[in-house]
């Protein structure tokens, strides 16, 4: 026997192991091969609500397809996470009072190794909870062996064929990591700061006397040592007479030209602005077209290097920024300052405030990758539901710049390049390759030494749907599995990943990556604030699982899951899709305990009764929309379809229905109806398994008594001829007795009928016939007995289809006191709806108020014009009808 309360705790312990160790996940089905590659999350990540959307939407694909037939595979794997990583066991080594420079390189990877080991990954346990049906038996990491040797023949390739190459350009840099980030990793952040002026001396010479002064503005004191010229736009006259001339630097003593260049607005600031080319980003650009000195004056670290006085040598920026700002005062190069707002580079992994750094780096060249990468999208190869994200990809691949690919960490890809004495560059996929290249370029064996830097993480994770597949041996896997069908992803990676797997498939295979980009809404608080540790408005979907089991979030996040909309994310959602489990289960105990018996013979066909053929007319129609929707990637509208149908088409109409068929012992239509019942319990369970797999793994095994093996392998409904629209006599009576129930328990809800008092209902003679023929059910979800004659006191009357039932009140309704009833508070909603009335044409109130204040009560307005509209009507049916019925 079913138990009385639904346990997801228990139930999903028991079916996950079950499905895992059956083989289930691995491709076993007979159809088309079905792939989806997991979106790998970091090493060091743990389960948030964006991981539960992704991968349930995901997995939901899967089950449904696995189901169809299809060959599935869904790829899993982790990223080994470059920054984020190293970051985690840096910190646990400063907490020992060590650095990975106390270390060594090699001793600290070990510890990195170990880390990963003991403690990476806990995320996988976390996507298996909340129901995940990967291949786990081919997960994969990016740096194992089989992707490491992956990412190795792809720079070289790449390289070899000149789309790779080393460079000195300005990076984002992160002082505390010492390493280039991308620039899409960069956070912009608003802050408020201070804007300085300082006077530089116009001078022929260093020993001349000033001619008069150039006023330039800076929220960078610090980086005046680096300043090689001051540009004025071509333009602007006040400075047109000095352009070639020099200033003096007032802490340097250097003479910088002048120069004129676009890049210089006039309507900003004073109009001339300092060129610092090895700290600005366009100030390398103007000083590269005027060929101005680079002076970087910064390390690694972001403290002034030996390029500046000896009294700033060895200085944080900050603090260098404080004494630069004092020695201006001093020597009266001050000229004031004034508060801004602008805004300032962060890291995304640490935080810190970036600084632009010229250093030695390996790009890759994008843009010849980007051109197929475009078109395979812009003729439908590949296509983005929602459409309009297609604009972000084509708005990034049409700009797109080079991609700055080295990192200066040691966690990572280290880039496969070997260097001679004289720094002649070899790429190889092993050491030893690089050693018979140097051979013959030199002549002779040389001592070669490998670069340190390692590539970014998206280098390897754009590898990762060929990669993963035992790429760049040509097997069955591959063939089999690529393309891809559907890519599941956020947004904010469109450029990160997206395009670069784009680039990197059509590079390397030949073909798309795949065929659709799902991407999907980004999880917001129920206000629909952006969630964060700061703000407390964190929802962690692990306590969510605690608490009401993985199912409801499933459901609740699928259904929330409207293309191109944000998620407002509510626990109170949550617990309405909890109780849809229940409502579930306790349909299901309530079947079995009714001796409802599962059969794989039944047709729902052969079905006599008018209620049965209803409701198998109704199922099929149901699974029709929930396959179609599916298959246009609308999960949200399948979730809505199988909601709709389960709770209010099943759950409210069919079995209260059959109630009287169920309690009648010797009523000819029970044995069929029993059936009937355990048939749509069955397609219910197959539809709603995608979304829900534990309860409907659970119900399978109780209805078939586990004779009929695993629902999440068994066959998806499937109907050989479409339903359609059709007029069947016994559908359309059933629904024309859906619509007398709904509209009497309408009225006798805007009535006041008391729940338990059962009225009188008649009509004309063809009405009565057909309310004769389900008076069971019309008493008992209606409340109401089938008379010939109207009664003698008050009835109402309604329209159904083309015809009109009285529904009587009875002697033990007290008309009077509900026409008062109703009457006073029409008045006092009339009194209240002439004060909004009033007010809303003054003036004087309208043009203070605000817009909002204004909106509200225009809309309680209309609230009171609404309700004052059905009052009358009401009203007017029961004086009407009971002066009638006294004449």
């Amino acid at each position: 026997m079913l138990p009385k309360t639904y346990s997801s705790k228990d139930i999903e312990l028991k079916f996950y192991h079950r499905w895992e160790t059956s083989g289930a996940f691995q491709p076993s089905g007979k159809g088309n091969p079905f792939t989806i590659m997991m979106p790998p999350p970091n090493v060091t990540g743990v389960l948030h609500l964006g991981h539960a959307l992704n991968n349930t939407l995901q997995d939901i694909l899967i089950r449904f397809r696995r189901m169809q037939g299809h060959k599935t595979l869904w790829q899993p794997g982790v990223d080994h996470a470059g920054i984020a990583t190293q970051m985690v066991v840096e910190k646990q080594l400063a907490a020992e009072n060590q650095s990975r420079h106390d270390l060594g390189r090699e001793k600290f990877l070990e510890k990195v190794w170990e880390w990963k080991e003991s403690s990476g990954g806990q995320i996988v346990n976390q996507q298996k909870r909340l129901g995940g049906s990967a291949d786990w038996s081919r997960h994969r990491f990016t740096m194992d062996d089989g992707m490491s040797q992956a990412v190795q023949k792809v720079f070289v390739d790449l390289y070899r064929e000149g789309y790779i190459y080393k460079d000195k350009r300005l990076v984002n840099w992160d002082p505390k990591f010492r390493t280039a980030v991308s620039d899409l990793e960069v956070q912009n952040i608003e802050k408020n700061g201070t804007l300085w002026y300082f006077k530089y001396p116009i001078q022929a010479s260093v020993d001349a006397k000033p001619e008069g002064y150039m006023r330039i503005a800076t929220t960078r004191p610090e980086t005046v040592f680096g300043d090689t010229g001051i540009a004025v736009h071509p333009e602007d006259k006040r400075y047109q007479h000095l352009v070639g001339k020099t200033v003096c630097h007032p802490l340097t003593q250097k003479l910088i030209p002048i120069v004129a260049d676009e890049y210089s607005d006039p309507e900003k600031g004073t109009g001339a602005v300092k060129v610092t080319p090895a700290h600005d980003f366009n100030d390398f650009e103007v000083g590269q077209r005027h060929q101005l000195d680079v002076l970087d004056i910064l390390d690694d670290q972001a403290i002034l290097n030996q390029n500046v006085p000896i009294a700033y040598q060895g200085l944080d920026r900050f603090a260098a920024r404080k004494k630069v700002v004092q020695h201006m005062k001093d020597l009266g190069a001050y000229d004031g300052e004034e508060a801004t707002v602008h805004q300032v580079p962060h890291g995304e992994k640490t935080g810190v405030i970036l600084e632009p750094r010229l250093t030695d780096q390996w790009f890759l060249d994008a843009e010849k990758l980007a051109g197929p990468a475009l078109k395979m999208v812009e003729n439908g190869t590949t296509q983005f539901v929602p459409k309009f994200y297609e604009n972000t990809y084509f708005n990034w691949l049409k700009n797109i710049q080079p991609w700055c690919i080295s990192r200066q960490l040691w966690w990572g890809h280290r880039i496969p390049v070997w260097y001679g004495p004289d720094d002649h560059a070899f790429a190889a996929l092993t050491a030893e390759e690089a050693k018979d290249q140097a051979a013959k370029h030199y002549g002779k064996a040389v001592e070669l030494r490998q670069e340190t830097d390692v590539l970014d993480t998206w280098f390897s994770s754009a590898l990762w749907p060929f990669a993963t597949l035992n790429w760049p041996e040509n097997n069955e896997q591959l063939d089999a599995f690529y393309p891809t069908d559907v890519l599941i992803t956020a947004p904010d990676i469109i450029f990160f990943w997206v395009a670069r797997m784009m680039m990197m498939g059509l590079k390397f295979m030949g073909k798309v990556p795949f065929h659709t980009v799902y991407i999907h809404a980004m999880v917001r608080d129920e206000k629909g604030e952006k969630m964060s540790k700061t703000k407390g408005n964190v929802i962690d979907p692990l306590e969510i699982m605690d608490t009401y089991g993985a199912d409801p979030l499933r459901f609740t996040l699928a259904a929330l899951s409207v293309p191109g909309r944000h998620i407002h994310f509510s626990k109170s959602m949550i617990e309405g899709y909890r109780n849809f489990a229940t409502k579930i289960w306790n349909a299901s105990r309530y079947a079995f305990q009714n001796g409802v018996e599962y059969s794989p013979q039944f047709s729902i066909d052969q079905c006599q009764n008018s209620l049965n053929k209803w409701i198998g007319i109704e199922t099929k129609k149901a699974i029709q929309n929930i396959t179609q929707h599916l298959d246009a990637y609308r999960i949200d509208e399948a979730c809505k379809d199988i909601y709709q149908f389960t709770w209010g088409t099943f759950c409210d109409w069919y079995l209260e229905f059959t109630k009287p068929i169920l309690q009648a012992t010797s009523h000819k239509d029970r044995q069929e109806t029993e059936q009937t019942i355990a048939w749509v319990l069955a397609q219910i369970y197959h539809c709603l398994h995608p979304f829900m797999p534990y309860v409907t793994e659970e119900l399978w095994e109780h209805l078939t008594e586990g004779k009929a093996g695993l629902l999440m392998t068994s066959n998806w409904p499937c109907f050989e001829t479409d339903v359609s629209e059709d007029e069947n006599e016994d559908v359309q009576e059933i629904r024309w007795l859906i619509d007398l129930i709904s509209g009497v328990r309408s009225l006798r809800k805007d009535l006041n009928i008391p729940p338990g008092m059962v009225t009188p209902l008649g009509g004309g003679a063809h009405l009565r016939q057909r309310l004769e023929k389900f008076k069971d059910p019309i008493r008992l979800l209606a409340r109401c007995d089938i008379r010939e004659e109207k009664v003698q006191s008050c009835t109402v009357q309604e329209i159904i289809g083309q015809e009109t039932y009285w529904l009587g009140l009875t002697e033990d309704y007290d008309l009077q006191a509900e026409v008062k009833r109703r009457e006073d508070s029409l008045e006092k909603a009339g009194k209240e709806k002439n004060k909004l009335y009033g007010m809303l044409q003054n003036k004087d109130f309208t043009n203070r108020a605000p817009q909002e204040v204004i909106e509200k009560n225009k809309l309680r307005l209309k609230e009171l014009e609404d309700f004052m509209a059905k009052q009358n009507e009401l009203l007017n049916k029961i004086k009407g009808d009971s002066e009638t019925n006294e004449h």
